[in-house]
């Protein structure tokens, strides 16, 4: 599924179940919520903290699901088409760190 296609299915399934978008408002809190959720994840399970048993069966890629499908929502609300926008931005950090990160000894 591309991009696009993902944007045009949202699109169809709030007009079909969801009645209309949150406002923009809404679904910026609505998205830092999701990523939250993926913080809780990701700091327990892959971080220092302990994971709490009822933390043990979360989905990190439903979670990451959940943030895409806000963004999306976020996109489509703004007229953003995510497929011209990630490609500018990759363009963007190509041009900017080309050299950059072989160059860094850290990651070596």
């Amino acid at each position: 599924m591309t991009l696009q296609e993902a944007q045009l299915q949202v699109d169809q399934w709030i007009k079909t179940h969801g009645v209309r978008y949150f406002n923009e408002l809404t679904n910026t809190a609505l998205l830092t919520e999701e990523v939250g959720e993926i913080a809780r994840i990701m700091a327990r399970r892959y971080g220092e903290q302990s994971e709490k048993e009822s933390d043990k069966d979360k989905d990190l890629g439903d979670e990451m699901a959940d943030v895409l499908w806000v963004l999306i929502c976020l996109a489509n609300q703004t007229g953003i088409d995510l497929t011209q926008a990630f490609q500018k931005n990759l363009d963007k950090k190509t041009l900017r760190d080309k050299n950059r990160h072989h160059q860094n000894p850290k990651l070596k």
